[in-house]
């Protein structure tokens, strides 16, 4: 799985790098799956129940799934990329939210708060702690700034298949749920919105937006539960 996970940051790291007004999502789907195919592996979303492409291209209120294709980035727009690699056998997962150009103030601050409930789920990821110490650091982080939590989607675990169990919900009481053991491996994916976390899926069957159109922010990353703490396997390696 790590292995998996260096091909899945890598991909993130080129597509994110090309990031910008004026580019399609069509191209950046196309710069991820050159990179994982490049580095040995497999795109994991390309086919998953008929998936389309290699990434999720999430724009603005969309929150996860937006698929690829001709839309055209424009200065200002959110742009969740979410990418997903096998190699032999073993999955990797993991999302980022890029501005594109110069973005308000707001959705700086929307990136930077999702990215902080990440840090704060996986610090909370530990043998011996529960399930819901994740859910409720992940909940904290944008309750104490004011965001709101997508309640209807979250994490999961991940090893040979994309998604296995437990579920990982971004939200909930700390001390609850099943009992996390080293040599465990899960995708923990916050979701934030400047608006409410009501949902709905639009008619292509696959994008998920905010049912107020309000802006939204996604991260994610692979960790494996240790004895000393979560390793992230999806963070860049230089």
């Amino acid at each position: 799985m790590r292995r998996a996970g260096e091909i899945v940051a890598r991909a993130l790291e080129e597509t994110s790098a090309a990031v910008r007004p004026g580019i399609t999502t069509g191209e950046l789907d196309r710069i991820a799956e050159t990179t994982i195919r490049g580095m040995g592996g497999t795109p994991s979303f390309k086919g998953y129940h008929g998936y389309p492409a290699t990434i999720c291209a999430s724009i603005n209120e969309e929150i996860v799934h937006g698929i690829p294709g001709a839309r055209v980035l424009r200065e200002g727009d959110l742009i969740s990329i979410d990418v997903g690699a096998i190699w032999q056998g073993y999955q990797g997962d993991a999302a980022v939210t890029v501005g594109v150009g110069q973005v308000d103030p707001e959705a700086e601050r929307l990136m930077e708060v999702t990215r902080r409930a990440l840090e704060a789920g996986i610090a909370a990821a530990r043998a011996g702690a529960r399930l819901g110490d994740i859910s409720h650091a992940i909940e904290a982080v944008g309750r104490g700034a004011d965001l709101e939590v997508i309640r209807e989607y979250g994490g999961h675990g991940i090893g040979r298949a994309m998604h296995e169990e437990p579920r990982v919900l971004n939200w909930g009481p700390p001390g609850k749920g099943l009992r996390l053991r080293a040599g465990m491996a899960l995708a923990l994916e916050p979701m934030f919105t400047l608006g409410g976390y009501h949902t709905r899926q639009l008619d292509d069957g696959w994008t998920v937006v905010t049912a107020d159109l309000s802006l939204s922010a996604h991260y994610e990353h692979t960790i494996a539960i240790t004895e000393n703490g979560a390793e992230i396997l999806t963070r860049a390696r230089r």
